[in-house]
């Protein structure tokens, strides 16, 4: 089985930015740099045929390139905090990607996502945080705007199969503007 999403990764540089902000946060768990990335499709545990179905599939996404930014922060979970993350704009470029990516899941037999699309970066994990302390930390850093960057082509990522995901792994790159995937789909043996 492998543990698989589709993504962005985020330059470096802004990578750096949001690593500036950890802390403050009794019973948060922070992201760790390498680890910072915008999910479009999970897709969890799959076996390996699949896998490389999913991965051939995801060749013929078409969509060219485009230009987001990050933009203020938020919270999953409500009065549970569960997560605090960097969100992303939403611009129809990043939605149509993200769309595309559904399709193709499906296609290839997998099961509809039932969660609303909110583009973001997490920064941290919450395990039984104040409230009250998340919501300060978040306007704290609200007027937070990375710069904007080019989105050229997107991932394939596995994940161990763990609570919190990383280390990620890139098992293939989709560059955008139709051009081939450079496939790196290794066995579930090799990772």
């Amino acid at each position: 089985m492998l543990r698989l999403f589709t993504g962005l990764e985020i330059p470096h540089d802004i990578k750096l930015d949001l690593d500036m902000m950890k802390g403050g946060i009794v019973g948060a768990r922070w992201m760790e740099r390498d680890s910072h990335h915008l999910t479009l499709r999970f897709i969890g545990d799959i076996e390996e045929s699949l896998a490389r179905d999913l991965a051939e599939a995801l060749d013929g996404v078409a969509v060219p390139s485009f230009v987001i930014r990050l933009k203020g922060l938020g919270a999953f979970g409500g009065a549970k905090p569960h997560a605090i993350y960097a969100m992303a704009e939403m611009t129809p470029e990043l939605k149509r990607l993200q769309s595309a990516h559904e399709r193709v899941c499906q296609q290839v037999g997998l099961v509809g996502e039932s969660r609303k699309f909110t583009p973001h970066v997490t920064l941290a994990r919450l395990r039984r945080a104040d409230a009250g302390d998340v919501q300060r930390y978040i306007a704290a850093h609200n007027l937070y705007e990375s710069r904007p960057f080019e989105i050229d082509r997107f991932v394939l990522y596995s994940a161990r199969p763990s609570r919190g995901g990383g280390p990620y792994a890139i098992a293939a790159e989709y560059p955008l503007a139709g051009r081939h995937a450079e496939p790196l789909l290794r066995s579930a043996g090799a990772r």
